[in-house]
């Protein structure tokens, strides 16, 4: 059974950071490539940041600078290092695993407010 779990969201004031986590379970992590996906209220989901197999990482414009992915195969963990919070990063994020088959995970909610 496939599970990816997040966790780490909450509420966080502007400018400030938070550190997401996505737990892996199920799958041969380090053969996939894993992705973070947010979702904000009335919006489609779009990519934030993708990191491959072998490491590169790719981001949209909006986080580049901002966001760092990085990923644990020793532990099968995905991570979201976010930093310079802006109320417009509020979303639901979520895990994506990019294989043979694609898995998603639950989602975590992340509120950037004052």
């Amino acid at each position: 059974q496939v599970q990816l779990v997040e966790s780490g969201g909450g509420l966080v004031q502007p400018g400030g950071s938070l550190r997401l986590s996505c737990a892996a379970s199920g799958i041969r992590f380090s053969r996939y490539a894993m992705g973070w996906y947010r979702q904000a209220p009335g919006k489609s989901r779009e990519l934030v940041a993708t990191v491959s197999t072998t490491g590169s990482s790719n981001y949209a414009d909006s986080v580049r600078g901002r966001f760092t992915i990085s990923r644990d195969n020793a532990k099968n963990t995905l991570y979201l290092q976010m930093n310079s919070l802006k109320p417009e990063d509020t979303a639901v994020y979520y895990c994506h695993a990019d294989g043979w088959v694609d898995y998603w995970g639950q989602g975590t909610q992340v509120t950037v407010s004052s």
